[in-house]
């Protein structure tokens, strides 16, 4: 067998990041985002990215999406370096980002259309994809008749219709209210199952990433740096019952421990050398008076 069929026949969506820096602005207003990351996706592996605010998660996001370029390291998928954004990565963001203009199944559509995939095979992959997020009753509708876990799901098949190598997921589920998060967390873990391609996603929510993946990477305060690689491993399919198990607690809590120490160190030294009591306000008859 020849490299090229070796080649072809190897598993796709392969995410390697390597040393990855990301410095935004120039001279004294310099911000260093992100500094010598590496991080990896294996095919049909579910990892998420979660850290404090202001890491530079959403910018690791953006680079692997082709959105920005790095300041140091590499991006590669599949070992070819990304420079821009290309139908081999579905993205998802927290805004809904549907067209309002057009149906449910138009806007599942809209990607085929624009690759050039002729109308009856357009028509089948929407309604099967709509079948399978349980919402092809709706196909008709228009975004504004649907609720927003409704146009969460419309928004991840429509990434998935032009059968992307990988989805890149950015706090899909932030705008949702607890409820609806965890349905939503089901639905994914569920079409994730059907599809199997690499996901990289990024949360807030320590629950949500144990929920769904197969690692976490947890990042430091800025500059972003990887703290810790943690593995889940929690059998599949998953399912909400999970969520009681010892196994599955373990994990939160030391999840928790890496998060509160970086969340205290990207708000103040002084809270992360003293704790809370590195708040000092003064209260009087005007209110709350200075910090410290």
């Amino acid at each position: 067998m020849s490299v090229a069929e070796l080649h072809a026949e190897a598993p796709k969506g392969f995410i390697d990041i390597r040393n990855m820096g990301v410095t935004f602005g120039s001279d004294e207003s310099q911000v260093v985002a992100v500094k010598d990351v590496s991080l990896n996706v294996q095919p049909g592996e579910f990892v998420s990215l979660i850290g404090p605010s202001g890491c530079g998660k959403s910018t690791l996001l953006s680079i692997a999406a082709g959105f920005v370029n790095p300041t140091a390291g590499e991006a590669l998928l599949d070992g070819r370096k990304i420079t821009k954004p290309g139908s081999d990565r579905g993205v998802v963001f927290q805004q809904y980002s549907l067209f309002p203009w057009l149906s449910v199944r138009k806007n599942v559509e809209f990607g085929l259309k624009m690759a050039g995939v002729d109308q009856n095979k357009r028509l089948t992959t929407a309604r099967s994809l709509l079948d399978l997020a349980g919402l092809l009753s709706f196909e008709n509708h228009y975004p504004d008749q649907l609720s927003g876990g409704m146009k969460q799901r419309i928004g991840i098949i429509r990434a998935l219709a032009t059968s992307p190598q990988v989805l890149l997921m950015d706090e899909p589920f932030g705008a949702l209210d607890t409820q609806t998060r965890v349905v939503m967390q089901e639905i994914l873990t569920n079409i994730w199952q059907q599809f199997r391609i690499s996901v990289l996603f990024i949360t807030h929510d320590i629950e949500e990433s144990i929920f769904l993946s197969d690692r976490i990477y947890v990042m430091t305060a800025r500059p972003g740096r990887i703290k810790a690689e943690i593995k889940v491993p929690l059998p599949r399919p998953r399912v909400a019952e999970m969520t009681d198990t010892p196994e599955f607690m373990n994990l939160v809590q030391e999840l928790k421990g890496l998060i509160r120490e970086e969340s205290l160190a990207a708000m103040a030294p002084e809270i992360k050398d003293r704790g809370l009591s590195g708040f000092g306000m003064q209260v009087g008859p005007k209110g709350v008076g200075e910090l410290y």
